[in-house]
């Protein structure tokens, strides 16, 4: 009924009760009640549930991070971000299908992979927009990527326009100047900075 089990009732929160009010392959959406511990008698919440996501941020040899452009509906927009994809259902604690979520991302979307001496480094995850949904997103640092013998091989529903490296100075200059709008990407940014791999 849900797509993965991440969220979890704990001490001082309980399900009261959950009604599925709408459903297709990549969302389901409950009208909820829950008792959180500042409500014991209980709140009504609609909950909209997606599957978790891995996020990659590829680093060239030369220092330089990639990025797609990708057409997205809800804003009318095409927007620079990350390489970012959804983890197979029922799989977002299995270690292995997390990385390698990244790892197929990073080369469906970009038509890069880790060079042989490359690193995937995980930098936790963070809840995209955890007012209304529970989905998350696993973010690596994908250090040391070259192109792919192969090229991109594209998702039928993604229409990404380009791939193109952006230097440190460039990466900064575009999010100070909001050409970088996406969470996803944003989000790595932070945690690259926090950990100081940035």
């Amino acid at each position: 009924m849900i797509f993965h089990d991440f969220i979890r009732d704990s001490e001082g929160w309980q399900t009261i009760r959950r009604d599925l009010v709408f459903d297709n392959p990549h969302l389901r959406v409950f009208d909820t009640e829950t008792r959180t511990p500042s409500r014991p008698d209980g709140c009504h919440w609609l909950v909209a549930h997606r599957k978790a996501a891995a996020v990659v941020a590829p680093l060239t040899s030369d220092g330089k991070y990639l990025l797609v452009r990708q057409e997205r509906v809800p804003i009318r927009a095409a927007i620079w971000e990350f390489p970012a994809g959804q983890i197979d259902e029922n799989r977002e604690h299995d270690e292995r299908a997390i990385r390698e979520t990244a790892l197929r991302e990073l080369r469906e979307e970009s038509g890069h992979e880790l060079a042989l001496d490359g690193e995937l480094i995980p930098l936790g995850y963070f809840f995209p927009s955890c007012g209304f949904t529970d989905e998350h997103s696993y973010l690596f640092l994908a250090r040391g990527v070259v192109p792919s013998a192969s090229g991109d091989e594209q998702d039928e529903n993604e229409a990404i326009t380009e791939c193109r490296a952006f230097s440190r100075d460039e990466f900064r200059s575009m999010i100070a100047h909001n050409e970088i709008r996406d969470a996803n990407t944003l989000s790595a940014f932070a945690r690259l900075c926090a950990l100081e791999l940035f």
